[in-house]
């Protein structure tokens, strides 16, 4: 079969008004409101009329849970040991969740190798000046040695083809600039699924200009061309392609008709050594999934300050994970700038394609995903996401220093913390071992500093370790001890600050002798019990932002 008879759709002249449009999509535009600066032709919502800025964190689930068979790890692969206690704390169906939704998507062995020659000519005609650079090897290995001739047919008679029809249907769906999410903005953008999918299918063609180094306008951007993707022949990169090619076939088979929200934050932190707020409720468990379990919660993205971090690239950690099986969260990367210190991103309605199983090194697609989650008024899936980025440290000790503490928990507050809504109607947050693994954080001390963000931003937590079943026990012990003793977020605080000063400090090696916990069990111990008006207060007080 001759691909070039498929594939002539991208003639010069047609990449030539494809690129153009792609130009004119991405133009910075100046910073007038939300609403003049987005455009873009999608299917009127029941309510509210005008989707076009503004998110909405409160967004209502089922209260049943959809079938879901993937799986999610944390930032390292521990142990697989089947322990007999699963969970511990508060049961998971006692923890807040969005209320319910008001309205429910002949074979090529003659000329082995020949399409991906096209592929590669065709894209490179984008970027002629990354000809000699680029190299297409995954996507060759993908194409002739993966996927079966039928498979192969199909992809070349069907699947591309169409993928090129969305691409430059660019000018058609999106008739104004995109506006970009830029460092200390607070902006929403609201898209169709549609709109999304034609991106995505632009960025698998690499067609976005001046994005491909880092040495232009857009270099504190990730990147958002799939070229990377092509690379190497590393085995995570053909499943990476897998995944994202089941998407592209469900999106070119059957047009989705919801809308994704994506939605830039930022804010301050409290005054975390002066908080008398008390922790919340936890759910700790050494199984389940943040995507599953925590269904209709505040769900938690380990995330890269270049959002996304390596997923159209090498990467393969849970946040790239989660935008394999989610692909509309990679258009996120097209406009949004590199995070800043205290803020966040968070993607309203995106849908899952795809179930997989493994991780890093042993991730693999495991078929397509039926995703039955409900939709709000908006027609976004009632899924919540967000984004926030951890630091990382080479030295262990780092991490305990207030200015690193500070940073932390207020990221995390960022995240979690929804000023315009009231703490009783928040969602619980769903999340596990952010900043630990590669980036080095001691999951025992992210543990504490995500209950104290989640408490002063009035919300409870499901905590999910991913098979740790001694961190599971150990954090839940923690917050038991403080709960049962009435130990506010401010005294948490003055004993990390403690830790830092008394051990940390003083260490001469590269891990202090007496870990964290037991230096907290041990202070907590020793002090005096406090009086019954230190109590009542403590128990009664509200987080300063919602009086």
């Amino acid at each position: 079969m001759e691909f070039s008879r498929y594939f002539s759709h991208l003639d010069v002249t047609r990449v030539r008004k494809c690129f153009g449009v792609v130009q004119r999509m991405t133009a910075l535009t100046d910073c007038e409101p939300l609403a003049k600066r987005l455009r873009v032709e999608i299917s009127a919502p029941t309510s509210p009329s005008s989707p076009l800025e503004g998110t909405s964190t409160g967004l209502p689930v089922r209260s049943g849970r959809p079938d879901t068979e993937e799986q999610d790890a944390d930032e390292e692969t521990p142990a697989v040991v089947k322990p007999k206690v699963k969970w511990l704390g508060t049961p998971i169906d006692d923890l807040k969740r969005m209320p319910e939704c008001g309205g429910l998507l002949p074979p090529l062995k003659n000329a082995p190798g020949h399409h991906t020659v096209m592929i590669q000519n065709a894209i490179l005609k984008y970027s002629a000046s990354q000809a000699k650079k680029w190299d297409f090897t995954a996507f060759r290995l993908y194409c002739t040695t993966v996927l079966e001739p039928d498979d192969a047919e199909h992809l070349l008679g069907s699947l591309l083809p169409d993928m090129v029809q969305l691409a430059l249907r660019a000018s058609e769906l999106c008739t104004k600039p995109i506006p970009l999410l830029k460092r200390g903005m607070n902006h929403s953008i609201t898209m169709s699924q549609e709109q999304v999918a034609c991106l995505l299918a632009n960025a698998f063609f690499c067609t976005f200009p001046r994005r491909n180094t880092r040495r232009n306008e857009y270099g504190n951007y990730p990147d958002i061309n799939f070229f990377r993707l092509f690379e190497g022949s590393s085995s995570r990169k053909i499943e990476k392609l897998k995944t994202l090619m089941c998407y592209f076939k469900s999106v070119t088979e059957q047009k989705p008709t919801g809308l994704v929200t994506f939605t830039r934050k930022g804010s301050d932190g409290p005054n975390w050594r002066s908080s008398q707020t008390q922790l919340t409720k936890l759910h700790i468990t050494c199984e389940g999934t943040i995507e599953d379990d925590g269904y209709g919660m505040l769900q938690v993205d380990f995330a890269n300050k270049f959002v996304g971090g390596g997923v159209t690239s090498s990467g393969l950690v849970q946040e790239e994970i989660r935008f394999l099986i989610n692909p509309e969260l990679i258009v996120s990367r097209l406009f949004t700038e590199a995070l800043g210190h205290n803020e966040c991103v968070i993607i309203t309605g995106t849908q899952q394609y795809s179930r997989y199983t493994g991780y890093a090194q042993t991730y693999q697609w495991d078929g397509s995903h039926q995703d039955t989650t409900p939709r709000d008024n908006w027609q976004r899936k009632c899924t919540e996401i967000v984004a926030i980025d951890a630091l990382q440290f080479k030295n262990f000790l780092e991490q305990f220093k207030p200015e690193k503490l500070n940073r932390e928990l207020n990221k995390a507050f960022c995240g979690f913390a929804r000023s315009e809504q009231q703490s009783q109607n928040l969602a619980a947050v769903a999340t596990g071992n952010w900043g630990c693994g590669v980036f080095g954080g001691d999951a025992r001390l992210k543990a504490l500093l995500q209950m104290l963000a989640a408490a002063e931003a009035g919300r409870d937590v499901a905590y999910f370790t991913f098979g740790d079943s001694q961190l599971m026990t150990d954090v839940h012990k923690m917050h038991s001890f403080l709960t049962q003793r009435e130990i506010g977020v401010g005294e948490v605080y003055d004993l990390l600050r403690q830790y830092d000063s008394s051990v940390c400090r003083s260490c001469l090696s590269r891990r202090p002798d007496v870990s964290l916990y037991s230096f907290i069990y041990q202070q907590v111990s020793s002090s005096p019990a406090p009086d019954d008006a230190d109590r009542g207060s403590a128990r009664h007080h509200v987080p300063a932002d919602r009086r």
